[in-house]
């Protein structure tokens, strides 16, 4: 099955094909790097955030490639593709380096130079979300009858939903953490490191930005109609309102 996504997504995108598989490769590396180079930050292995952004970057990626099809603008696609891997290559490359040196790579701004480069690392994720939004809303704008409608629907929520609380990490990047209620670093959930003891906005910012991936797949294997995706995009919405609202007066996910 995973081999013949990959032939199908390749002949969709052989350039975010290529990134993506990349990013795994690298996901892996930093699995192997984590008992090898025993290098901490917030008291868990510095290796731990590039894997999750590794591994994220990749199922993202993968998600707009697959769509970025149905468009048919091949202009279009290989403009966003190579924005893509600018925005994400820069991204990435950065927090595995502040990774080898045991430092922080988001809400860094101990010195100028790690103050310039946090600022343009929002300034670029803003532009990828920016863009992603006008995707969005060629998909919103343009028929697709070779789509079923309740996938098409999917896809549709799924972008506005990812935008919108992409765009929430606007405000963890205000306030230069996560955590509300106490530093960063408490003690947390496994891999995801999401604080047991105090809110984190971690929790709504990602379940959030994967209703990319999860509202078209209930459109696609699970909904019966448009409306039954639009409903599902709604509760989704709630969920995760929800799950920020619980993080923003302190309290943790479990």
């Amino acid at each position: 099955m995973i081999g013949s996504f990959f032939a199908t997504l390749k002949k969709r995108n052989l350039l975010l094909t290529i990134f993506v598989t990349g990013c795994l490769l690298a996901a892996v590396g930093c699995v192997a790097l984590i008992p090898l180079v025993p290098k901490q930050v917030l008291g868990i292995s510095a290796w731990i955030k590039p894997l999750k952004f590794f591994l994220s970057a990749a199922i993202y990626a993968a998600t707009l490639a697959w769509y970025l099809h149905y468009l048919q603008n091949a202009r279009l696609t290989k403009w966003f593709s190579w924005m893509l891997i600018a925005v994400l290559g820069f991204e990435l490359v950065y927090i595995f380096l502040k990774a080898a040196e045991g430092q922080l790579s988001h809400f860094n701004i101990a010195t100028p130079f790690a103050g310039i480069m946090y600022a343009a690392m929002g300034i670029a994720i803003s532009l990828l979300t920016l863009c992603t939004a006008y995707v969005g809303y060629l998909f919103f704008k343009k028929p697709f009858p070779s789509l079923a409608p309740a996938y098409l629907w999917g896809i549709r929520l799924g972008i506005l939903l990812f935008v919108i609380f992409a765009f929430e990490g606007g405000i963890m990047a205000a306030q230069l953490t996560h955590t509300v209620g106490a530093a960063d670093g408490s003690p947390g959930l496994p891999l995801t490191n999401w604080s047991n003891q105090f809110g984190d906005l971690r929790v709504a910012h990602f379940v959030g930005m994967h209703a990319l991936q999860i509202l078209p797949l209930y459109g696609f294997y699970r909904s019966k109609s448009a409306n039954n995706s639009i409903i599902a995009g709604f509760i989704y919405f709630i969920v995760t309102a929800l799950l920020f609202l619980q993080a923003w007066y302190g309290q943790p996910l479990f």
